[in-house]
């Protein structure tokens, strides 16, 4: 199943990841499938990002103390690792006592699911479609304080981005690498790749995703901990 073209594999591969999440197959079909498919290759691209400490910490402190609202998405995408359209869907459609049901799980639950010992809650985004998919929001119930506030608001992505080059910020497309950087420091690779909904590069042995759902319960604190050491967030 080596077949030449690159991307026909890729596909497939997501299609079956697809079939999977739809429970249209059994898990040792779908790992069987990953197995013999072999993914795109990739060359080593080395690019430098401009993402330092004190750049990430002045970007958060002139947002708290000028605009709540995004600060409130910078926020977002830090803590939970979010892409920027990601996070302005959740804010938009924020519904935390819908009830749902998790395909795979077998349980119906509301999207909000707070862990108050923790600190922290996850609410349910469930974005499978696509290439860019995210299926859990973490972030701190001190965020939570203040989506509730701005729940229904529709921010326009590109003038949030002319705000933050106006003002000298941090470009918000680096906010999910720069947690990334400092989710490897307190958590396994995998979880980490669990909770920014990196599916794709997740091995096999990691891909049972009731399993992986309990272990970023029980990491992320340590994440939110090493987080609010590093940042500006409590006042």
């Amino acid at each position: 199943m080596n077949h030449p073209n690159k991307w026909v594999r890729n596909v497939f591969r997501h299609y079956a990841h697809y079939l999977y999440y739809a429970r249209k197959i059994s898990p040792e079909t779908y790992g069987w499938i990953m197995e013999v498919v072999p993914s795109r290759g990739y060359k080593m691209d080395v690019r430098l990002y401009p993402i330092s400490m004190t750049d990430l910490t002045n970007t958060i402190s002139h947002l708290k103390g000028n605009h709540e609202l995004y600060y409130l998405v910078y926020r977002l995408m830090l803590e939970g690792g979010l892409r920027l359209s990601h996070a302005l869907m959740l804010i938009e459609s924020f519904k935390p006592d819908e009830v749902i049901e998790i395909n795979g799980l077998d349980v119906d639950t509301t999207r909000l699911v707070r862990f108050n010992e923790g600190g922290f809650c996850r609410y349910y985004i469930g974005v499978r479609r696509g290439v860019k998919p995210c299926e859990w929001a973490y972030f701190s119930l001190d965020a939570l304080d203040i989506l509730k506030k701005y729940a229904g608001h529709k921010v326009r992505m590109r003038v949030l981005q002319k705000y933050a080059k106006k003002h000298g910020l941090l470009m918000p497309k680096y906010m999910r690498k720069a947690a990334w950087r400092l989710m490897i420091q307190v958590m396994p690779r995998e979880v980490a790749r669990f909770i920014q909904s990196r599916f794709g590069e997740l091995k096999i042995s990691e891909a049972r995703y009731e399993d992986l759902l309990g272990e970023a319960d029980e990491y992320y604190p340590k994440y939110l901990e090493h987080l609010n050491k590093a940042l500006p967030y409590k006042s």
